[in-house]
């Protein structure tokens, strides 16, 4: 099996698996921690996929949906009952767990569960809360922003390797074009390999086909599901080392980012074509 579970103090074996990964390792799982129960399911699923394909898979969900676009968008679990359901999906699945954090205190409790710290694209350039989260020990996986350059995550890399942060990750998941929508530039996933050279690149094509919501619009965030693979497929030939891929059961019911979730079912077919497109391509990995 390809399941990992190294926990906190077997950071540098894991991400060594990672890095090691051929042609490159898997971020999935549901946007949002709907329920131990949904990700139970969710965690299941996905550790059988990495079964089958031989694919390593670290599984993503998000304790707190702390950027939502209204006052009344979910949050979450809250943050106990969410690190009770990070040990049990570990334990059940024997897959690692990546969540994200959005202050320096929550770094210290969620890092004695999980394996992977995710910074969002939206702090990508909070230097307190990146120096937490490097100090943490464990492998830190850093979102672009949606305004920053490949020059700035170079810099955001450098503050979590200036306190000790070895293992560094950088994801890309588009770049704000006018107002409501985003768009993905190639370039900046070799841009940011010369960037921050020991770092793993990561492509996030579900986040990078958002569309933002408008003044006009609903107050939830859209996007279109369909472009996933089309920037999936662009990545995989360029060369990166991880795919950030989110997927549910039940998109059109998820609790966040309905609009750009992939189905489960799409989930293992894709995989399976990246894989083969990243085989036959002479991209940038190393």
């Amino acid at each position: 099996t390809m399941a990992l579970n190294p926990g906190a103090k077997s950071a540098a074996a894991l991400f060594a698996r990672l890095r090691g990964a051929s042609p490159f390792f898997l971020i999935s799982g549901p946007s949002a921690l709907e329920s131990l129960e949904h990700a139970l399911f969710m965690s299941d699923a996905l550790a059988s996929l990495s079964v089958r394909t031989g694919i390593p898979v670290v599984y993503k969900t998000s304790f707190d949906k702390a950027n939502g676009t209204l006052a009344v968008s979910p949050r979450g679990l809250g943050l106990d009952a969410s690190l009770r359901a990070f040990e049990e999906i570990k334990r059940a699945s024997g897959l690692p767990v990546i969540t994200d954090v959005h202050e320096c205190w929550q770094v210290g409790p969620v890092a004695e569960v999980v394996d992977v710290l995710q910074i969002l694209a939206f702090l990508c350039r909070q230097t307190d809360l990146l120096v937490a989260a490097a100090q943490s020990g464990l492998p830190v996986n850093v979102k672009k922003g949606q305004f920053a350059s490949a020059g700035v995550m170079g810099h955001a890399a450098a503050k979590l390797r200036q306190v000790g942060g070895e293992h560094v990750m950088l994801t890309e998941r588009g770049t704000t074009f006018v107002y409501d929508d985003l768009v993905v530039d190639c370039r900046n996933l070799e841009l940011m390999r010369e960037a921050a050279p020991d770092a793993l690149i990561v492509m996030d094509a579900t986040h990078a086909v958002q569309s933002p919501p408008s003044s006009a619009g609903t107050g939830t965030t859209g996007g279109g599901r369909r472009f996933v693979p089309t920037i999936a497929r662009m990545a995989a030939a360029v060369g990166v080392d991880g795919f950030f891929l989110e997927t549910h059961d039940r998109p059109e019911q998820a609790l966040s980012d309905a609009a750009v979730q992939l189905p489960f079912e799409q989930l293992e077919p894709l995989v399976l074509e990246l894989a083969a497109i990243g085989r036959a391509s002479n991209g940038g990995r190393r």
